[in-house]
Parts: structure tokens; sequence; C-alpha cells
């Protein structure tokens, strides 16, 4: 396997984008061996608010949140050509040319639990577990954003970084736009990651085509 995609959710806000993104990696899995990770979307954020009203426990969060996952995944592959979506780890590996296996991570997750339950192991993180499992090169997480930023670009200008440590990111006490955890994985593993902005899908093939984009590498 070469490279997995974790397509996040908040590319549902841009439908044309979002279109255009899905076009794309159909058009890469007919050159390329990938596999999606579905991010929670919106799914997601409503188990956050329940947990936020009612205090579930962390196993119980963790695992509706996975859940979510899943459903991204099953309207990914409504609307990506030529995908289906998979529980089987297997299925990636022996999938056909030219098709876009979507992964569904809730049976593998719940039956392994290799991670952290809690807020600080999102879809990032559990994408890169499955990076370890198929044994792929690098990974990819396809954002609303162009990367990482020095300080987040909402107060304002900021520098995107395009190269950053895991473990610089991994000293870091505040919020960017991956996981907490992902990081220590990340160098665990000696893993190969990018962060890059799904609006502008043209970036993720340039990563594929090893030529400058605009984008964070993660590097260990």
């Amino acid at each position: 396997m070469e490279t997995i995609l974790k397509i996040g959710g908040s590319l549902t806000a841009d439908l044309v984008s979002l279109k255009k993104l899905c076009q794309e990696l159909s058009q890469l899995a007919k050159v390329h061996e990938i596999a999606v990770v579905p991010g929670g979307a919106e799914f997601a954020d409503t188990v956050r608010k329940f947990d936020k009203k009612f205090g579930l426990s962390k196993t119980a969060a963790h695992k509706m949140a996975i859940l979510s996952m899943d459903q991204y995944g099953l309207f990914l592959s409504d609307i990506i050509p030529d995908s289906y979506v998979c529980y089987d780890l297997q299925e990636i590996i022996h999938s056909k040319k030219g098709r876009l296996p979507i992964f569904l991570p809730s049976q593998l997750m719940f039956r392994d639990n290799p991670l952290e339950n809690s807020w600080d192991v999102t879809s990032d993180t559990i994408a890169a577990y499955i990076v370890t499992k198929l044994c792929a090169t690098k990974l990819l997480l396809v954002k609303d954003v162009d990367g990482i930023f020095l300080k987040s670009p909402k107060t304002g200008a900021s520098k995107l970084l395009h190269t950053l440590s895991a473990k610089e990111l991994q000293r870091w006490n505040k919020t960017t736009s991956v996981d907490k955890a992902l990081p220590s994985l990340l160098l665990e593993n000696k893993l190969q990651c990018y962060v890059v902005n799904g609006k502008h899908s043209e970036r993720i093939r340039e990563i594929f085509e090893n030529k400058k984009t605009v984008c964070t590498k993660i590097t260990v």
C-alpha cells in the first residue's frame, strides 16, 4: 500500500470543492495504491455536543466518534466514483486496480482498542494507526486548511509551516489542525505525513508527483 488519505469532515462545507476532490481521488486510484480513511464530519460534532451535555464516559464517546467515521465513510462512498467501503484491511490489500477502498474503522478499532480513549485521539491518529497496519509509505491528512500554522490564522496573519518535525509538534502546547496524539504515533512508527488543503485538490496530486506544493510536511 502506497498512501492512506484521511478525508476531513470539514470539507463538506464546500460542496463544489468536495466534488472536485472526489473526482481527483477516483483518478488517483487508477494509478496509485491508495485508500481513504474518513473523518468524523458533523456526525462527530454531534458526539462532542452529547459529551458536553451528558458527560459521557471516555469509552462511550470514543466509540461513538469512531462510528461517526463509518457514517462519513458511507457518505463519501456515495459521491466518489469507483469507490467502495470495507471493514477488513485485507480488502484494501487485495483491492482491484482502479477502485478506491474507503475503510470504515469501527470493527477494527472496537476489536483491538489500540489507542487512548479521549478527544486527544481523533480520525487523524486513527488514520495513522491504519497506515501502520497496512505498512503504507505515507499519510495525507486532507483538511480545509493549507497545513499547520505558527499560530491560528483565525487570529490574524500567520506563517504556514512547510515543514515541521513531529518532535517539535509534540512539544507544542496549543491547538493545531491535527490532533494531540498524532506526533507520538508518527515518531514511534517513523511515518511520513502531510497536511494538505482538500479544497485545492491539485495539491494532492502534486504531492504524489513529488512536486513542490502548499502543505505542511511533518518529518520524523
